[in-house]
């Protein structure tokens, strides 16, 4: 894997370049606050600079929020304040704050607090923020849905019903004979629209029911930046950690 470098308002942006046998340029910024490149085999290395020029918004973007934002520890949670959790794809650091009032969890800025009457109950902390998480992810996967739904509705009715769920080893399934769509639980660690392109993904094996090229010639019409949606779910949010 090679490293290159480009200039972007005077500042250096280095990135790790990988040749692969694909069709598109990609690019990833992981939490660590490193820049990764696939490109199709033989691209001129100019083509790539320049691509990673156009992307340098987004870049100093993400690594100012990684920035802001490093994680304290990989490890087991501990919910103490200054540890981090990842939520539509960002991290958040936690705060602990005592409270004599309704136990709950908010979320500001870059902040997501649990306000709890005993700040040293370890389990009662690991369970407002778990429901707290399972309240979003249904609040935002509905959302996902509603917001997809309309560019294939004249093919898929009735509307599926919409379950979330922990899944091992999938984002999200369709079950044809219940007309329901599931979503991955951990999909709430994702960007909002890459929740938008799992809904539509499942939605669209109402119609096609296998990975074949009508399945992905759907797709990339109603969707063409699905394989850019994808790559950030496969590059930079863990699965099932």
């Amino acid at each position: 894997m090679e490293k290159h470098m480009v200039m972007y308002s005077k500042k250096e942006i280095w990135f790790h370049l990988e040749f692969k046998n694909i069709k598109n340029l990609n690019l990833s910024v992981k939490s660590d606050q490193s820049v990764y490149v696939s490109a199709p085999i033989d691209t001129p290395i100019e083509r790539v600079e320049s691509f990673v020029k156009s992307k340098s918004p987004w870049i100093t973007e993400k690594l100012k929020g990684f920035n802001q934002t490093k994680p304290l520890n990989t490890g087991a949670k501990d919910y103490v304040s200054g540890e981090t959790f990842k939520y539509l794809g960002r991290q958040y650091r936690l705060k602990i704050e005592e409270t004599s009032s309704k136990e709950c969890v908010t979320i500001k800025s870059n902040y997501i607090t649990i306000h709890i009457k005993k700040k040293d109950n370890k389990r009662r902390k690991q369970i407002l923020l778990n429901e707290w998480f399972r309240n979003q992810a249904h609040t935002v996967f509905k959302e996902s849905m509603d917001e997809v739904y309309p560019l294939i509705e004249h093919l898929v009715n009735p509307k599926p019903s919409l379950e979330v769920k922990v899944m091992k080893k999938r984002w999200g399934s369709c079950l044809r004979s219940k007309q329901t769509v599931i979503l991955n639980y951990e999909l709430i660690k994702a960007p909002k629209h890459c929740i938008a392109y799992v809904a539509l993904h499942e939605l669209i094996h109402f119609i096609h029911r296998n990975h074949d090229s009508k399945f992905y010639e759907m797709l990339t019409v109603l969707m063409p930046d699905w394989k850019e949606r994808k790559a950030i779910l496969d590059e930079e949010v863990v699965l099932f950690v």
